[in-house]
């Protein structure tokens, strides 16, 4: 189990417990790239440098600012940050609960297991996530993360918690600017009886490992080629080029070969 990037308290009230945040997901597994100098084969480096002078800029002297609509900037000092950060970095406190399914999907972010830190704090934490669970509810709180302070959600999953981060309110564009264009008129219904079928017969229980990254795959067998200072077998490309056509006759046909084609497989 890879070890816990974040440890703090969950508070509920006067219920504290001691607990540890993982990343639900990982990106270890993928395929990263260097940047080099092909004539030496070093490293390159990145730094900081003056726009207009081009000497680099040392640590130090480095500040944030917020660029004017006339132009310029403002300076903000660290003191600035900190007075209008949170209280605490340590402390998970859920101030509101609200239905489980009440939240859409596109204020999700990033998934992260929560569970308690030690034994001592076990019986608080599973009396939190159980009375949540039972009540069906998640929780909602702050905490900064990734040097950002966010709101965060919380949903009772099996003997842990799912902490998610979510997206604040002006980081969500509003659907209706998208598709309030695209045509609402009804499809054929001959043509939604051929797709329904199709649907039907792709249909499958979910697993994991219907997701595969198939140019993550073709890329460590290329690299692993080059070790072995051999060339790698040419990897069939896909077809890209777009289907002709665009009318019902053409969709139509095109449907019953693919119904066809999943019959006989």
């Amino acid at each position: 189990m890879p070890s816990a990037f974040w440890k703090g308290y969950l508070k509920l009230s006067l219920v504290t417990c001691a607990v540890e945040l993982r990343p639900a997901t990982s990106d270890s597994e993928r395929v990263r790239f260097h940047t080099l100098n092909e004539k030496t084969g070093n490293r390159v480096v990145s730094r900081y440098v003056d726009e207009q002078s081009q000497k680099p800029v040392r640590d130090a002297d480095q500040a944030k600012g917020f660029e004017k609509a006339e132009g310029g900037y403002i300076l903000l000092e660290d003191e600035d940050l900190e007075a209008v950060a949170l209280e605490s970095t340590r402390t998970i406190d859920i101030d509101r609960f609200v239905d489980q399914d009440s939240i859409g999907w596109i204020w999700y972010d990033k998934p992260h297991f929560l569970s308690p830190a030690d034994k001592v704090g076990a019986e608080a934490f599973a009396v939190i996530r159980e009375a949540m669970t039972r009540a069906n509810v998640s929780g909602l709180a702050r905490l900064v993360m990734y040097r950002r302070e966010r709101a965060v959600l919380l949903e009772p999953r099996d003997k842990g918690i799912v902490l998610w981060t979510l997206r604040y309110g002006d980081e969500v564009r509003d659907k209706k600017d998208y598709f309030a264009t695209i045509d609402a008129a009804r499809p054929d219904k001959k043509t939604l009886t051929m797709v329904r079928n199709l649907i039907k017969q792709k249909t499958q229980d979910w697993n994991e490992d219907l997701l595969t990254d198939p140019v993550q795959k073709n890329l460590k067998r290329m690299i692993a080629a080059k070790k072995k200072k051999s060339k790698p077998s040419a990897q069939e490309k896909r077809q890209t080029t777009a289907p002709k056509g665009g009318n019902v006759i053409d969709i139509m046909e095109a449907l019953r070969k693919s119904l066809k084609a999943e019959q006989k497989k």
